[in-house]
């Protein structure tokens, strides 16, 4: 099951403008889609997103661990699967997280698009 296209604006204007909260809805949203493409039923969406809320160092991580999902998810998708992990903790450690909402929902978009 494929998840949902997000165009990569909208998903930033709209965290803008909420302030940060239409990303919780994202990090649930994707956390949801990789854990039923991925087959991964330890994934807990609604755990993860808890942890990225009341433990700031998890949310790290997390870009981290759904980076590495992304890359499994492009294997099995047939896309050239990119290690994107590294780069996207830099960039949330430097206050560019929603950059790194930007790369993953590119390379989201990229999986459910293929045919």
């Amino acid at each position: 099951m494929k998840g949902e296209t997000r165009p990569i604006p909208v998903t930033i204007l709209l965290t803008l403008v909420t302030c940060g909260i239409y990303g919780l809805f994202w990090n649930y949203w994707i956390n949801r889609e990789l854990r039923d493409y991925l087959d991964k039923r330890d994934l807990n969406p609604g755990v993860e997103l808890l942890l990225c809320i009341l433990c700031f160092p998890y949310l790290f991580y997390w870009f981290y661990k759904v980076s590495r999902l992304v890359q499994e998810a492009q294997e099995k998708a047939g896309v050239r699967p990119e290690d994107k992990s590294v780069l996207n903790i830099i960039l949330a450690v430097f206050g560019l997280a929603i950059v790194s909402m930007a790369i993953i929902q590119s390379d989201l978009n990229e999986i459910w698009d293929r045919p």
